[in-house]
Order: C-alpha cells, then structure tokens, then sequence
C-alpha cells in the first residue's frame, strides 16, 4: 500500500514536470501573402539572378493597419497563453533593418554570398521553427461585424504547410478586433497547436529537414568523380560527402537526388536541431550544418576552399575552389 501511494506522489508531482519542461516550437505570426496583396502591403525586390519579384512589405503593413496590429497582438497572446515561445515579427523587422544599417557601413570578401528574399531574411534573424500565416477579413453583417479567418502553420524551413484552420466568428456590434479574432479561433486553437507540436516533436526525434548542395567552380582542384584516399581507401569524393552525411544526419536520413562532375544535390536532409558547443547545447541551423560539412572538405587531405551561400533559411549551397 505504502508503495502504491509513493508511485502515485511520484507521477502526481514529476510527471507533469517532465511535460511541462518540453521544448516547444518557437513560432512568429505574419499577415499572409493574400492579405498583403488585398490591403496593398507590397513591394518589389531583385532575386540574385536580376530578376524583380513582388513580396509582401511587412514594415508598412505594421504602420499603416491598426486591425493587422490588433489581430496579431491577439493571436500571440492565445499563443503565449498556451507556453508557446514567440518572436515579434515588428521587432524582428526593426533588428533587420538595424542590421542592414550596419552592413552597409562595412564591407569585405570573407563572408559568403546570400541569396534570399526578404521574408527569408526575416525567418533567418527570428530563427523561428514555425510561421503562423493570418489572412483574415472583417465583415459586416447590419450593424455588427464579425471575423473570417484563415490560418495555417508553415514549416519556417521547407515551407511545407503542417495544419490549417480557417471560419467565421460570431458578429457583434460592440467586440473589438482583437476579441472578435479571439472568438473566431479559440475553438480551433487546440488542435491548431497540437498539430505543431507534433510536428516540432516529429523534428526533435528525426531531425529538421533541409536541402544541401555542394556546387564547384571551375578552378576547383577537385571535381566528385576524382579518385581520394580516405579511411585507408582509395574512393570518389563524392562517395565522402555521402558517408559524411550517413554520419552527420539524425538517423542518417538524407536523400541524394542529383550529381555530376562538379555538383552533387541532397534533399530530405535531417539535421540536428541542437548540438554542443564548449559545453553548452545551442540551436543549429541549415548555414550551420553547412559549414560543418565545408570545414570538413577545407581540411587534409581534401583542401578545398568554399564560400557558403544561403539560398533561404532550409537550403544552402556549398560552393567548392577559389
């Protein structure tokens, strides 16, 4: 009997400990695409190849709309309110912009080339796992309005969408935006999140999933089908990028999808979400995984320069020679 109760005491007051203790997807909440587009949010950039794109202005959405500033607060509250750790898109637009104010101040060549969007400038200084996407729209039905929302959770780095929601509120004439977003998506908010768990979940236990390419340039000493003695044996380069990521992926999950004399591509690449550094776990992302794999070419007996370009927040190239 005496046993009994200590067993229950134990899961009474550990148990829930260890719950509560469990890492959580750091999320961000960011109007969509479609709301930008509707309200006139938009502005205009050059991909790395000269070519002029349209992408959502965040910055002028925030100034400009009092009802996309309300409905965001809101949303990260529900969020924050269930334990979810969460980046502020506004102040995350300030520290990008302080950021690029800073680099126009200097420049230098020993730093890699990126080439992203703006949106993937935004996920890679927030570092967040998951983005929330608000599209929503208030209607008026006589004198009272009401919310029709559309929700979704994007993986920040495959942008594959892990669970979406959408409805409408209840009108009234007296709710501000803020509560008639509240009562629009409180209903779904518990499925909503843990679907996202489960996804994070899924990450922790399998790895993130991220794309690698290893790109030569023509002056590279090497290509992937020249001979290399490694490990006592004599076999291609290419054959030691793969058995390094056999070795460095999380349950050596990757998947090589393409290759030739001067590239090799991976996709379904997991990566670890955290590793030790002097000591002390910190989170890893795809640059980081990237450059582990570029300081292992840049040492004997493979000796190869490379510069790292950031293609987005989940895909990096590795580029191979001077």
């Amino acid at each position: 009997m005496k046993k009994l109760i200590f067993i229950t005491a134990f899961l009474t007051i550990f148990v829930p400990a260890l719950f509560s203790q469990a890492r959580k997807p750091v999320i961000m909440v960011i109007p969509s695409d479609a709301y930008c587009a509707r309200e006139g949010y938009m502005t205009t950039y050059q991909d790395g190849n000269g070519n002029t794109l349209s992408t959502p202005d965040y910055s002028r959405a925030f100034v400009s709309d009092e009802n996309l500033r309300l409905a965001i607060s809101e949303l990260s509250s529900i969020m924050a309110g269930r334990e979810f750790p969460l980046k502020d898109l506004e102040q995350t637009l300030k520290s990008l912009q302080n950021q690029q104010t800073e680099a126009a101040l200097f420049s230098g060549s020993g730093g890699g080339v990126i080439t992203e969007s703006p949106l993937d400038r935004i996920k890679r200084t927030a570092k967040a796992d998951i983005i929330m996407d608000l599209d929503f729209s208030i209607k008026s039905r006589g004198p009272q309005k009401y919310i029709t929302f559309n929700l979704r959770g994007v993986d920040a780095y495959t942008n594959k969408v892990i669970t979406a929601v959408s409805g409408d509120g209840s009108p009234s004439s007296a709710a501000t935006v803020g509560l008639l977003l509240e009562e629009a998506v409180l209903n779904y908010m518990d499925q909503f999140n843990s679907a996202l768990q489960a996804h994070f979940d899924d990450m922790f236990a399998n790895g993130r999933e991220v794309t690698i390419s290893v790109r030569m340039t023509e002056n590279c000493p090497l290509t992937m089908n020249d001979e290399v003695e490694f490990l006592g044996e004599v076999v291609l380069l290419s054959d030691v990028i793969d058995y390094w990521m056999d070795e460095n992926t999380v349950n050596h999950r990757f998947s090589r999808v393409s290759g030739g004399d001067y590239f090799v591509d991976y996709e379904q690449v997991r990566i670890p979400l955290y590793k030790t550094v002097l000591g002390k776990e910190r989170a890893i992302d795809t640059r980081g995984f990237a450059m582990d794999l570029a300081r292992f070419l840049n040492k004997e007996p493979f000796n190869l320069p490379y510069k790292i370009n950031e293609r987005g927040l989940g895909s990096v190239w590795i580029v191979l020679g001077d």
